[in-house]
């Protein structure tokens, strides 16, 4: 795998795991934090699952405002930068991968790393997660996806009570609200996040990276067009080695044995 400053990412098995690495911050991230992880996420190798984390205490505390390129003599045209050339790209790239994503969230996942913390498929957290969209108390504004995704995942009133608001929303109500996937003992995180991220590994990789576009499409398109895109999928899981493997395992009586192709 690739050296990076500001991340952690080794294959454990079918499994990338990515680990944001600025431990004596909370990990705060930088511009180049998410560059870093969108080059990571770019060279899968094989991998059929991606677990994202935070080393240490926190998942992510939000971007590093406090220096780089966002703190230019002009920030407000130096934020301007940064979203659009580093940060809402790694967000797309994240959206738009064909493989599972899980998050594994302890600690605080505020500003964009409350987006990244969303952004996966299954997200994990301990009991000492929170999540938090802070730009108000700033005289900011939710950035890296927080206006798609929140309403989506919680409702208008909820997501407005999160951005206009700027308190915290612990695991807990987190769960309560279908923010996250399971609220788990802070010393079960890892364990935890990656049996989840293994499990999804050894599911059909095609048909699982096509579910989590189809689900995007979905969310911003017509009944009619998510039926079309349905078809179109399902013909190209129809035509997986994965598909034929399911089918004989079934007629077999046996477990499927997928293989990612």
């Amino acid at each position: 795998m690739a050296e990076y400053e500001m991340i952690l990412a080794e294959r454990r098995g079918d499994v990338l795991v990515v680990t944001l690495n600025r431990p004596d911050r909370l990990n705060a991230a930088p511009p180049r934090m998410f560059a870093e992880l969108q080059q990571a996420i770019a060279n899968l190798d094989g991998a059929r699952a991606v677990l994202i984390t935070g080393a240490g205490r926190g998942f992510c505390s939000g971007a590093d405002v406090a220096g780089g390129s966002l703190a230019a003599s002009d920030p407000a045209e130096a934020t301007f930068a940064a979203l659009t050339a580093q940060y809402n790209p790694a967000m797309l790239a994240v959206a738009d991968l064909g493989v599972p994503i899980v998050t594994a969230v302890r600690g605080p996942a505020a500003g964009i790393g409350c987006s990244l913390a969303l952004a996966g498929d299954f997200c994990v957290t301990s009991e000492t997660a929170y999540f938090l969209q802070a730009f108000v108390n700033i005289g900011l504004v939710p950035d890296g996806g927080a206006s798609w995704t929140l309403p989506r995942l919680i409702g208008r009133a909820r997501a407005a009570e999160m951005m206009m608001l700027g308190e915290r929303i612990p695991a807990a109500k987190a769960f309560d609200w279908g923010l996250v996937h399971k609220v788990v003992a802070d010393d079960a995180l890892d364990a935890e996040a990656f049996a989840l991220a293994e499990r999804l590994a050894a599911g059909p990789t095609v048909a699982l990276g096509l579910m989590r576009r189809g689900l995007a499409y979905a969310l911003q398109s017509t009944q009619a067009e998510a039926m079309t895109r349905e078809a179109e999928n399902q013909r190209t899981a129809r035509g997986s080695a994965d598909s034929l493997e399911g089918g004989m395992a079934f007629l077999q009586k046996r477990k499927p044995a997928f293989k990612g192709l």
